[in-house]
């Protein structure tokens, strides 16, 4: 069986400015390009069976630039939807809500089309992801490769490892990054993350 190989997408301005990004589709900075590119030699490394991408220009864009020219779209793979703090930074929320923090507290609700995403509904949409990751592993010879976004793939390696959502607060996640899940002794583990060339 293969790996589970999670890309970051590269930077956009509003990574740079620690904005929130979910449904704000963004184009990536001109250093998130070259972040992509470089991303194309680590994940040729291995043998793909399949690739799914976020349906955002940032990570489209990550994978046609790192040479995954067959990603499948899909839409669980967006980030998490942070309703009423979509644009804003930490700093900003911090200062009405001194003490939030994303994993635990959630977001803000927002307008009815993007309503804002608990860390359990973000957690759900995960498991979700990961049943279409362990079919394509079951039914192609090769590694699974998503791109997507920092905290979406945050909860998933959480959720890969039996945690609960929150727990992807633990697993810091640059842009233009490549991270790799395996196994040992039929156990989900972490084999290597934020690895750049």
């Amino acid at each position: 069986m293969g790996d589970l190989l999670l890309v970051r997408h590269g930077e956009t301005e509003w990574a740079l400015d620690g904005r929130h990004t979910s449904w704000t589709d963004i184009p990536l900075t001109e250093n998130g390009r070259e972040q992509a590119r470089r991303v194309a030699p680590l994940v040729g490394s291995y043998h793909v069976g399949a690739v799914f991408t976020s349906p955002m220009r940032r990570a489209r864009d990550t994978a046609e630039l790192a040479g995954l020219h067959t990603a499948v779209v899909d839409p669980d793979l967006c980030e998490w939807d942070y309703g009423g703090y979509e644009g804003v930074t930490t700093l900003e929320i911090h200062r009405t809500r001194p003490d939030w923090f994303l994993f635990d507290d959630g977001v803000a609700p927002g307008p009815p089309e993007h309503p804002g995403e608990t860390p359990e509904q973000v957690g759900a949409r995960a498991d979700r992801m990961l049943s279409k990751v362990d079919a394509a592993l079951a039914n192609n010879e090769g590694s699974v490769v998503l791109v997507a976004h920092g905290h979406f793939l945050r909860v998933l390696t959480a959720r890969r490892l039996g945690l609960p959502a929150s727990d992807g607060a633990h697993f810091l996640l640059a842009t233009g990054t490549v991270s790799r899940m395996s196994t040992e002794h039929g156990r989900p583990v972490v084999a290597g993350w934020n690895l750049r060339p």
